[in-house]
């Protein structure tokens, strides 16, 4: 989990409507994935086109919005955690009202209302739209109304005008809501609902209007990328929405995150391989490699497709990237399972890989599976294969030496002058690692080409060659 902070970086979209004057003042905490991100952007957008007026703190505000996390109980926690400081704050007189909003309010309303009575407003995911109307309520203190939840969409919602909360120069671009996959251990349908596709046109409007902000980087977020357009066209279409977005002008880079394998076809290889600005990277959850956890997960997929997949991407996509995510001790899996996802990771070399344990979500399907597993080997397990990982990103980082990479700068290094954080196309923010390139008048969005002098961990330095562009 992840908490976006302020400052922002941008207005609420080119050419968006501001109010003539301020309601009152609002702060806004920001908790989960990327399209947590951009939920919560849509909703600053609206507040600020309401006449609301954003501060960077939570100490003086009439209003403090949490947008919350809900997939899984440690970022539950991390929820109510925060819920309950901004409570703090409202009964030392520090803040009028609080609001919570997101996943966690849509999945636990009737809970969270217990377990937090003192919450002035909870809205729903698909509430979102009326933030504003919800806010009203909670600044003037009218409790004919607590809460307020909507159904799923049957189209996906727009996500324009935003007022954005990521750098200047990178966006979450968002092209579907929901998802229609079984997973067993996963609660993200009954949060989300099911899969609804964001028109094509829609979708480069909005990628246009970022590059207009000053986006230079985008980023493909769903919860299901590669399912693309499955219900709205009756096929899938990533490939052809991707063809668009690579002619989308002051775009230098695309990158796809959440590509489940299932759906990734020849055509989208092609393209993947064969465009100009979507760069070497793919991130494509896994989740194990074992044929009878895959099944046990319903993940549709088994290992020798798996792996015939990888196989055709790293023949077809020079350079690729790979990132991918591991669940071990799902309930059942054995030593010998564990053994075998291990040696997995050591033997397929992924770039970049993340490995979780199982959680235990209540009302899902793997909440009734037996052969749950204590958490200790749980948190074993993982330790073992986050070392194995290890070696093999650090052995990649290595072989980076003495090679060039074009490098996109997030800003200055704190630590010394003349350096710069920066971040290659192997690299999604805040996620994986980065690049410390020592140069002169570099500035956040700029792309200068480096050459790397060492490798320090999963991170490198470097230093810049010529000039940014």
């Amino acid at each position: 989990m992840s908490v976006k902070s302020l400052p922002l970086t941008s207005s609420p979209g080119t050419g968006a409507p501001r109010a003539p004057e301020s309601k009152g003042n609002y702060a806004f905490i920001s908790l989960g994935c990327p399209k947590n991100t951009v939920d919560s952007e849509r909703m600053l957008g609206k507040l600020a086109q309401d006449g609301y007026a954003l501060q960077p703190g939570a100490d003086g505000a009439d209003v403090v919005i949490v947008n919350t996390c809900g997939f899984i109980e440690p970022a539950r926690q991390e929820s109510l955690a925060v819920i309950r400081e901004m409570l703090d704050l409202k009964r030392a007189g520090k803040v009028g009202a609080v609001v919570v909003a997101g996943c966690m309010a849509e999945r636990q309303r009737d809970v969270l209302l217990e377990q937090v009575p003192e919450v002035d407003q909870i809205v729903g995911v698909f509430g979102r739209e009326e933030i504003a109307d919800v806010v009203d309520r909670a600044v003037s203190q009218r409790d004919e109304q607590k809460s307020l939840f909507r159904p799923a969409p049957v189209r996906a919602l727009e996500d324009t005008a935003r007022l954005r909360i990521t750098p200047r120069h990178f966006a979450y671009l968002k092209i579907s809501e929901g998802c229609d996959r079984l997973c067993t251990y996963c609660a993200i349908p009954k949060m989300r609902g099911k899969h609804v596709t964001k028109p094509i046109e829609e979708i480069i409007r909005e990628a246009h209007e970022l590059a207009a902000d000053g986006v230079r980087e985008l980023i493909i977020v769903a919860q299901d990328t590669t399912y693309y357009g499955m219900d709205l066209y009756g096929c899938t279409r990533l490939a052809e929405l991707l063809r668009e977005l690579d002619k989308v002008d002051g775009i230098e880079w695309v990158r796809t995150l959440y590509a489940y394998p299932e759906h990734i076809s020849d055509e989208l290889i092609e393209t993947f391989a064969g465009a100009k600005k979507i760069i070497p990277y793919l991130d494509m959850p896994l989740q194990h490699i074992n044929d009878r956890v895959l099944k046990r997960m319903i993940r549709r997929v088994d290992r020798a497709a798996t792996e015939k997949l990888l196989l055709r991407l790293r023949e077809q996509w020079p350079d690729l990237a790979i990132r991918t995510t591991f669940i071990t001790g799902f309930p059942g899996e054995t030593d010998a399972e564990y053994e075998e996802l291990k040696q997995f990771v050591a033997d397929f070399k992924f770039e970049r890989v993340g490995v979780f344990p199982y959680s235990l979500e209540p009302g899902t399907p793997a909440e009734k599976l037996d052969g749950h597993i204590p958490e200790d080997v749980k948190q074993t397990r993982v330790a073992a294969i986050m070392e194995v990982q290890q070696r093999v990103a650090f052995g990649w980082a290595e072989a980076q030496v003495d090679k060039e990479h074009p490098v996109i700068i997030d800003g200055p290094d704190p630590e010394f002058a003349n350096h710069f954080r920066g971040r290659t196309y192997a690299d999604a923010p805040e996620i994986d690692c980065e690049v410390r390139v020592k140069g002169k008048n570099l500035k956040p969005g700029d792309f200068v080409r480096v050459k790397i002098t060492a490798a320090d961990g999963y991170d490198l330095t470097a230093k810049a060659l010529g000039k940014p562009w």
